[in-house]
């Protein structure tokens, strides 16, 4: 190659790298717009026990909380909540369980992502405690309540009544959802 061809290669090089550099820069704002415009993927707010108890619920007002749950492919999982949807008061602090089944016969270890919609509603939404804070492992077959408690910020949009919690579980063990994922193939089994 002479040295003319290999200038025009770095230099084709360099800018590849340099938009690969960009776009992962931008990402994030991206992603962020993306749930903007969609409405998903609404990320919501932590609060502390103590400040929680320190706000007043506004009884004057009904706030609709819906729950759903799903797992990704490759967890071999059951997942839901236990209640539907809640009636809650602006303000006031409320728990609510979901229930995770392993259908493994090894261990296996999944991580809960919340999104709540409307968008509007998600720095509303803030939680003092759910098991998505951390990843969660099961024993073969092994059955477990999980709990969330969360406040609705008493500063909820006046025009929003129903707020929908939603968690996606994925398998925090690459190896172990390649390997319930060939399972499920070879015996026909969903995962």
């Amino acid at each position: 190659m002479s040295a003319r061809a290999n200038k025009a290669l770095t230099a084709k090089l360099a800018v590849v790298v340099v938009a690969m550099f960009g776009f992962g820069y931008l990402l994030v704002p991206l992603y962020d717009l993306f749930c903007e415009i969609t409405g998903v993927g609404g990320r919501t707010g932590t609060v502390t026990e103590s400040t929680a108890a320190l706000a007043k619920a506004d009884v004057s007002r009904d706030v609709t909380v819906e729950f759903t749950a799903a797992t990704a492919p490759g967890l071999p999982w059951e997942f839901h909540p236990l209640q539907r949807k809640v009636t809650v008061h602006p303000g006031a602090v409320t728990e609510v369980f979901y229930l995770a089944r392993s259908k493994s016969r090894r261990a296996t270890a999944g991580q809960a992502v919340p999104s709540v919609a409307p968008f509007d509603a998600s720095r509303h939404f803030k939680k003092i405690e759910c098991f998505c804070f951390t990843s969660q492992q099961l024993a073969p077959f092994e059955e477990r309540r999980m709990a969330v408690r969360f406040v609705v910020d008493r500063e909820l949009p006046p025009a929003v009544h129903t707020v929908t919690l939603s968690y996606m579980f994925y398998n925090v063990d690459a190896a172990a959802a390649a390997d319930s994922t060939a399972t499920a193939a070879a015996t026909g089994e969903k995962t």
